[in-house]
């Protein structure tokens, strides 16, 4: 492979931030010079990314961050996924929707699980960082309300969705069409109602000390202000979704006031001299893991990262650790999960014997002992055909390469003193349900990862986390190096980022070298999104891999879709070497990441 890259790799010493949007890493760096650390600038950065690509984020979203602190445990897992409301019941869903097979919809009130990503940003400013709400809130706010250059990706959402939005959703075209014009790409835009609401947030942290006045944030967002607004709305909104119905919401005043964000311990693997960390599995995180697992019974050293063998071999290993998502993660709080079995050493050896020379076509989880029957329930929903269709996207991933294209965001922040922040916020994006009046933002739609059938990891359940796709990473090596990394991309998370970290153990590709490099994926397993669809033995892969490769695979038996060129993923990535030379890297697709540092 070439050393060139699309951009210089960033390197310096006093710290660096990589994000999915320039203006978000410019603020993120901005809290650094002024003396905050790590945290201080993720909560930063990512309020701002709520604000400049508020189709793939918001407040009322989804947010897992996996972080190290200095001196204060290591790395560990902030869980901010709001799990189901008091109200989301199955017998009240499947009344609602139509029996035990029914899809929950991918959009509208009935998707909505409790909002996390607020209360997560603010707990971590609290717990780990060292400046005021007002500071960090403060850039957010003011694109908010000033404006932002509007990105065509934006612009063309909104105007793909305009006449949904005047027929359906009024709040939505009130804040997305101000005046009833459709936004221009690259003009300026503002959110008002949003940005007074960060205001009235940031004026609540009222107190003696720095942690009574960030509680009093957490407060005025889950018991005062935030959730009146949203309890008032809900008690009356009947909304049109996904499923060519109206449907009212669940989610009341009490869920938001009953639950908070918390830190966890991550779930960890050792490969090939690094240590790799994950979250549970309320995540898809651990698949990550599995494939590392598994993949290290094949000499991947030895293999064209840009050939045949490679792809065929890393697909077929993602194939097998989806199988095992579909059938066994759920919220550990919730269900009893075999993750030491899915991870330990043996299983993925077990697992690997099962890849051979041609594309597998079948859905194929272990057989777990004690848990087979949630591996044939897996089986039977992948080929079930639900007879859905999709009205209105819904996780706008890249997978699908539609005319909303599209992810979540992703953030990585590591600073002079060594601590570090991967996160992957998503969810409340503005297709997903209408604007809550008055408050600039809409509520989420991640219950549509639930299953609506018995017994399962993933049946639908009052306090259940969702079973989500956010999944960042943070990689310890033996020397002391430290990763920070990740992706949006929904399904495609953990396969752009295995591919990536494969690359960069295995061949030595640099940061940047390795987002530069062709990626691709697999469709095979059931996705995540609704309409949930299977396609079994598919995958997608970019064209500059060359004509040799794609047709070399597709005779091997994998049904082959070329995506267009650059188009594939949206890694981001930061690295602290032992020497405290920090490196950082941030995708040229779409052409809107960027990472900077000093």
């Amino acid at each position: 492979m070439t050393d060139f890259t699309t951009r210089p790799e960033i390197r310096g010493t006093f710290g660096t931030v990589t994000s999915t949007h320039w203006i978000a890493s410019a603020v993120g760096m901005s809290i650094l010079e002024k003396g905050g650390n790590a945290f201080d600038a993720a909560v930063a950065t990512g309020l701002v990314l709520q604000v400049v690509e508020p189709h793939l984020n918001g407040p009322a979203g989804d947010l897992p961050a996996l972080f190290h602190a200095v001196g204060k445990g290591g790395t560990q897992v902030l869980a901010a996924q709001g799990p189901a409301p008091a109200g989301a019941t199955l017998e009240h869903y499947r009344k609602e929707l139509g029996g035990e097979h029914a899809l929950i919809p991918g959009s509208g009130l009935l998707a909505t699980v409790i909002p996390g990503a607020f209360d997560g940003w603010v707990l971590m400013l609290r717990d780990y960082g060292t400046m005021e709400p007002s500071e960090v809130m403060a850039p957010a706010i003011d694109y908010a309300r000033d404006g932002h250059p509007l990105l065509p990706r934006v612009a063309d959402q909104i105007g793909g969705l305009a006449e949904y939005f005047a027929e359906h959703w009024p709040s939505s075209h009130a804040t997305w069409c101000p005046d009833g014009e459709l936004p221009q790409a690259q003009a300026l835009f503002r959110n008002p109602d949003l940005a007074a609401t960060y205001q009235r947030l940031a004026d609540t942290a009222e107190g003696e000390s720095r942690e009574v006045r960030i509680d009093a944030v957490r407060a005025a967002w889950s018991e005062g202000f935030v959730a009146e607004a949203i309890d008032s709305y809900l008690a009356d909104a009947k909304v049109m979704d996904v499923s060519e119905s109206h449907h009212r919401g669940v989610l009341t005043k009490a869920d938001m006031a009953g639950w908070q964000a918390r830190v966890e311990t991550p779930l960890s693997i050792d490969y090939h001299g690094w240590r790799v960390s994950k979250t549970q599995s309320w995540s898809q995180g651990p698949v990550l893991l599995q494939a590392l697992q598994i993949l290290k019974n094949f000499d991947l050293a030895a293999m064209d990262p840009l050939g045949a063998d490679f792809v065929h071999t890393v697909i077929e290993a993602m194939k097998l650790a989806y199988a095992d998502r579909e059938a066994y993660y759920g919220d550990p709080d919730h269900t009893e999960i075999p993750m030491e079995h899915l991870l330990s050493v043996g299983y993925g050896a077990e697992r690997a014997k099962l890849i051979s020379a041609e594309a597998s076509t079948e859905q194929r989880p272990g057989r777990v002992p004690g848990f087979e029957h949630w591996a044939d329930a897996a089986i039977a929903r992948a080929s079930r055909d639900y007879g859905a269709s999709q009205v209105i996207a819904q996780e706008p991933t890249m997978a699908h390469l539609t005319d909303r294209k599209g992810d979540t965001v992703h953030l990585d922040v590591i600073d002079r003193w060594g601590n570090a922040v991967a996160a992957t916020p998503s969810g409340g994006w503005l297709q997903s349900n209408p604007v809550v009046p008055g408050l600039g933002f809409p509520l989420n739609s991640r219950a549509q990862m639930f299953w609506l059938e018995d017994g399962q990891p993933t049946t639908l359940a009052p306090g259940r986390r969702p079973r989500t796709t956010l999944t960042p990473t943070i990689a310890e090596r033996e020397d002391g190096a430290l990763l920070a990394f990740g992706t949006p991309g929904g399904d495609q998370q953990d396969q752009w980022q295995l591919i990536w970290f494969l690359r960069f153990v295995h061949h030595g590709l640099g940061l940047q070298q390795g987002m530069d490099a062709p990626l691709f994926h697999s469709l095979h397993f059931q996705a995540s999104f609704y309409p949930r669809a299977a396609k079994p033995a598919e995958m997608m892969i970019e064209p500059n891999f060359g004509d040799a490769v794609i047709e070399d695979l597709r005779g091997r038996g994998h049904k082959v879709q070329v995506a267009p060129e650059w188009s594939v993923g949206r890694l981001t990535a930061a690295l602290r070497e032992p020497d405290g030379l920090l490196r950082s890297a941030a995708t040229p697709r779409l052409m809107q990441a960027y990472a900077v540092g000093r």
